[in-house]
């Protein structure tokens, strides 16, 4: 039951020193995105996700690029199509007399 304990904590302070890395491995950036790596592998290979390879062996992720690849392609909430909406209906608004 300790070594549980122990062992979670231990997976808390990797997780903790993994989010500061600017640059992440293949491995981190597989947990870091909660991507399995065989996914992962396909998307690099397709090229659907930034990464970097230099020398052509070990690839490399950056972060903040990792970071705007999965908040990319975004969906407005209800209420923000709304707000925008009617936002748009004032600044278009056609006087009649």
């Amino acid at each position: 039951m300790e070594t549980l304990k122990i062992l979670e904590q231990l997976d808390r302070i990797e997780r903790l020193v993994r989010a500061n890395k600017n640059v992440l491995n293949f491995e981190e950036a597989s947990d870091y995105t909660g991507i399995s790596r065989s996914y992962l592998y396909k998307l690099t290979a397709r090229g659907e996700i930034p990464f970097s390879k230099p020398r052509g062996k070990m690839i490399f992720f950056s972060k903040e690029k990792l970071d705007d690849w999965l908040l990319s392609n975004q969906r407005k909430s209800k209420a923000e199509v709304r707000t925008e909406a009617v936002d748009y209906t004032f600044r278009n608004k056609k006087r009649f007399w």
